[in-house]
This record gives structure tokens, sequence and C-alpha cells, in this order.
């Protein structure tokens, strides 16, 4: 039997912060930044005030998108063989997109990012079994920010079959992302038909709707491309100190992003995120890898079950800045909780600092921890095969299970295993040289680095990709800057 969702609210108090949010939405409204975003609301009948860019968004308005939003859809890879299916009951594992620092597998010492540190990353993520997906998850210092996004498509292109994801950060790097992506699939109708790429648009806390993002949305909406809204409040900072207060602002502000998303282009896949979490009272800091991390996490995979919405979260994630037994209880912590609770798209895979730090052993690590994650979930089958009665009977209490094809048959899907997890004797331990589960872990990257076969493009389609890659190399900053600005 599969076990049930991890709760901590009542339906009663699910109620509540839905009726608190449509309050806000309301009342109080949120501030939207881009001008074509207003004029979208206002058209639906939102109340705008154009002196405060202010939006204050009826009720009704709210739930008729909420209708449109689909309740599941499937994420392809850049192989069209490969598929994520979102808001089902499978569990989808992936990365996530801040780490600017990377601890060099080698050495173990602290290193700014680099584009092959980007390559390497997807090869990994490529050969790994349980997290499939990649959001940019290391930003390269070795590049011109104005090419990252750029670099990073045509990396992914070239190393990895599965799915990928950015974020939606302003017109002219989301336009360059969805023709890039275009080519490397065989076209935007294609693109359209079976998305690839997955939009994580950052949510302004308090009350706010940005520019850059919004401007981002539009053009992912139109190339059909899911969007993950995704606040990253601080409750004490950016939101209020209670959780049910996190809750209901944060709520407000995700429902009007979804209600947005809906009514650009009808049907446009969404997920219900949160990147949510308290303030460290004593430093100011973010506490990424706090137990209130996966209690808001749970509220929020209870929400979008209201909904009707596939919900993103973070997990795994931890405030260590090194890879200590801080580190693995703050993942451990966060990361169970998210996979009992229902979310449907878990990221933080690889990461130290409050996702500011990358590790590829770590992230190899988190893969393991993902399968012991989902076997926790799968539960335990009752049926009159595994309950062996018959056998039991056989064996009584003379004989032993180890010969006995009952057990062959099931050992491998009833347990689960991985070759990081040794279970050795002291003795034989030692005499294949005391290796920690670290230690295994760089010798994996070193292994799938070396033999792993990224995926291979067609000799014209990576052409084609490396040509529009020059043409956004030649832009200067302030081509950029001037494409952000409204007429």
């Amino acid at each position: 039997m599969r076990p049930a969702h991890f709760e901590v609210l009542s339906a009663a108090e699910v109620e509540r912060i839905d009726a608190a949010s449509m309050n806000i939405l309301g009342s109080v409204g949120l501030r939207v930044d881009l001008k074509r975003a207003r004029n979208t609301f206002r058209e639906a009948g939102a109340h705008v005030d154009e002196a405060a860019r202010s939006v204050r968004i009826p009720e009704e308005v709210v739930r008729s998108a909420l209708e449109k939003a689909p309740r599941s859809f499937t994420l392809y890879g850049a192989d069209p063989d490969f598929q994520m299916e979102i808001g089902t009951d499978r569990v989808n594992f992936a990365g996530l997109g801040t780490p600017t620092k990377i601890v060099d597998t080698e050495t173990g010492k602290l290193r700014p990012t680099t584009l092959e540190d980007v390559r390497n990353h997807l090869r990994l993520i490529d050969a790994l079994d349980h997290i499939d997906n990649s959001q940019m998850d290391l930003w390269p210092n070795d590049i011109p920010m104005t090419t990252i996004h750029a670099e990073a498509i045509l990396a992914w292109a070239q190393n990895s079959h599965k799915s990928f994801g950015m974020g939606t950060y302003g017109a002219m790097p989301s336009e360059d992302m969805m023709r890039m992506a275009s080519i490397a699939v065989g076209g935007k109708e294609e693109l359209r038909k079976r998305p690839r790429m997955f939009g994580i648009c950052s949510v302004m806390n308090p009350l706010q709707m940005i520019k850059l993002q919004l401007e981002g949305m539009y053009l992912w909406a139109e190339y059909g491309q899911p969007l993950a809204m995704s606040p990253e409040a601080m409750a004490g900072a950016t939101a209020p100190a209670t959780l049910a207060g996190l809750l209901a602002q944060q709520n407000a502000e995700i429902l009007a992003h979804l209600t947005l998303a809906q009514l650009i282009a009808p049907g446009t896949p969404v997920l219900y995120g949160t990147v949510s979490t308290i303030t460290d009272m004593a430093t100011g800091n973010v506490a990424l890898g706090s137990i209130e991390t996966s209690l808001i996490t749970a509220a929020v995979a209870q929400l979008a079950r209201h909904y009707g919405i596939p919900c993103r979260s973070v997990g795994g994630a931890t405030a260590s800045n090194t890879l200590d037994a801080q580190c693995m209880l703050e993942r451990v912590g966060t990361l169970l909780p998210a996979v009992q609770a229902g979310v449907h798209f878990i990221t933080c895979g690889g990461t130290i600092e409050s996702s500011m730090c990358a590790s590829h052993p770590l992230l190899v690590l988190d893969d393991a921890l993902c399968g012991m994650a989902l076997r926790l979930v799968r539960g335990i089958e009752v049926n009159d095969e595994t309950l062996a009665l018959d056998l039991i009977k056989e064996v009584g209490w003379q004989d032993q299970y180890l010969d006995k094809v009952h057990t062959a048959e099931h050992c491998r899907q009833e347990y689960f295993f991985s070759k990081l997890l040794r279970r050795d004797t002291r003795e034989t331990w030692e005499k294949k040289g005391s290796k920690t589960a670290l230690d295994l872990a760089r010798e994996k990257v070193r292994e799938i680095l070396q033999k792993h076969q990224p995926r291979q493009l067609e000799p014209e389609v990576e052409r084609e990709l490396l040509d529009y890659l020059n043409a956004v190399r030649r832009r200067s900053m302030a081509d950029f800057e001037a494409a952000e600005w409204e007429d």
C-alpha cells in the first residue's frame, strides 16, 4: 500500500488560507511592473491603478484561470523518447539553478564555476537514475553574463537526453532560449507539441510581479513551455514571521502569476511552486535547510492539490558550507517530507550553502538519496504472492530463505540498493581501502565523465545552434537593456 500523504493542514485550514489569499488579491493586489501585463489583467476584469502600477484581481478571474490550467502534463527531453510525467503519482527530481561556486571534485577546494562545469553537470545528470532535470544548475564565471543563457542551451543540446530548465528572465534572452531550443529539437511546432524546457518564473516578495520575469513569461507561454511560479519568501523578512501568514501571502502571489499565464495562453502547463523558508534571525540569512522549509513545502503540496495544479518545491536543501553531517541531516530533513507530501517536482540536487554552491559528488549522493525516498513512498505491497504464506509453511523452523526462488524473484524489486552505500563488515571495508560514501561518489563522477556517451547532434543542427550563439556573443549589454524597455 502506498503511504498516505504527509499533511500539515486540515481541510478547514486550507480553505482559510485560500480565503485570505483571495482577500489579499482583491483588496491589496500586487504591483505589476509590466504595462503589457497590466493591460492583460485589465481586459480580464481586474482593477488596474496605472499611477501605482498595481492590479487588484477579483476572485472570479482567478477561479476561471485555474480551471484552464492542466492537472498534469508531460515534459520531454532533448531526446523525445525521454519523458517526465508531471502531476501524476510520479515524483521527479532536479538540480537547482543558482550556484556560482563549486567544490572541486579532485581537490575538494572551493572555486568559481566554469562553462566546462556546466557541461560536466549535464552529462552527470544524463547518466543518473533518479535526477532527471537540470535547471541551469551552475552559473559559469568564465563567460560574459550576456551569453550564459545561449551557451547553456547549446551545452544542454550537446550533452543531455533529458529535459532542461532556465529562468524566464527578459524578452530577448527568453526569445533566444526558445529559438535555440526549437533548433535543437526540430522546430517551434515540435517544441510546442512536446515541451522540453521548464521555465522558472521567480515571484518577488512581497506582492510584486517584476517586469523581467513577466516579459519572459509571455514568450514561454507562447511557445507552450511549462512555467513554475516560484516565490522565495523569507518568513520574518519578505513575508510574515508566522508560517500561516507566509502561506497566505505566497499563495496570493502564486495565484496571480498562474492567472496571468492562463490569460496569456489558456492551457499553459504551470506548477504551483515554492522555494520559501524562514529567516535566521541571528544572522539575517536565508535558512533553506530548516525544518520549517519542510512544513512550508508540505502545506504548499496541499494547496496545490486543492487547486488541482502540479507542485514544485525544494528538497535536499542545506545551509551548510561544507559536506558535513549538517549537510546530510538538512537535506534528508527537507527531501523526505517533500516526497511524502506529494510534491511532483523536487529541486536542489547537488547544492550546499542554500543552493549557492555546487558539488558533483554530492549530486551523485543525492541521486542515491532520491532512490531511497522513492522506495519509502512506494510502501509495502500486500497480496498472496508477497505474503508468501505457502513458502513460510514450507520453510517452517527447519530451513532458511536464501536459496529459495521466491527470494531471487523479489529481492531486487523489494529492496533498494546503491553501490555508494556499503554494508561490509569493518574488516572487509578496511581491506577495500576504508572508502567513505563521498570517496565512492567521487569515483563515480570520474567514471561517468570518462565513459558516459553524451547526446550526438546532427552536424547541421549543431552548426545552426553555433551560428545563433555567435550572434548572441556579438551583442553588447546595451543591446539587452534596450530590448527590455517598453515603448
